[in-house]
């Protein structure tokens, strides 16, 4: 009387192939998929930490500000941040901490492909408001200065937290616009009297 073997066949598809092997198919596809999903955003923030990179696609516009951060002098409030080696594209481009930046590397995977593909809208423009938080990154200390010289800053968000329509931080400092006076960080006069009276109005109550 012969033993019966106590290993289990594995059972076989239609097809002849192993349930085993579709596991390790499976296996190796969802592996792949991963390195290739991780790949493609460390690509892209190595490509993203160069303004070089956002340039190229940016053309209508972009580029302008690129050649001005090149200039011995800075002609708006960008290129002055990028003369001192205080920020990049990136760095103002992007939200506060990890997921900021994560959110940033999302959208640069897909600007690495429309890169290589060389196909990318133009003009490009942003399709979002750009938010205080990534300026606040590194200026949060000017709503913490309680005195009558910065007053502004620290009533804005008063002024946001009642009209939907409020100034942002954007609103007064025009980073890619030549109209500002370097005398006074690149504000432009005329403008920010007018967002002024429109936030007295507002704090009034009409």
């Amino acid at each position: 009387m012969t033993k019966k073997s106590g290993r289990v066949k594995s059972k076989k598809t239609s097809s002849g192939i192993s349930n085993r092997k579709i596991q390790i198919y499976a296996g190796a596809v969802i592996v792949g998929l991963i390195l290739f999903g991780m790949v493609i955003p460390f690509t892209a923030m190595q490509f993203e930490n160069h303004n070089a990179f956002c340039a190229s696609c940016h053309t209508q516009g972009e580029q302008t500000f690129y050649d001005r951060s090149l200039a011995s002098a800075p002609m708006d409030l960008a290129s002055i941040h990028d003369i001192k080696g205080q920020a990049r594209c990136i760095d103002c481009h992007t939200g506060p901490g990890i997921f900021g930046r994560y959110g940033g590397l999302m959208a640069g995977s897909t600007d690495l492909i429309s890169f290589f593909s060389g196909h990318y809208p133009q003009p490009a423009a942003l399709e979002e408001p750009y938010p205080d938080a990534n300026c606040l990154k590194c200026h949060a200390a000017i709503t913490q200065k309680q005195d009558f010289n910065n007053h502004f800053h620290v009533f804005l968000l008063r002024w946001q937290a009642v009209d939907k329509n409020a100034a942002t931080c954007v609103s007064c400092h025009l980073s890619h616009d030549k109209s500002g006076d370097v005398a006074i960080s690149f504000l432009n006069k005329e403008t920010t009297v007018a967002i002024c009276q429109k936030c007295h109005s507002a704090i009034r109550g009409g």
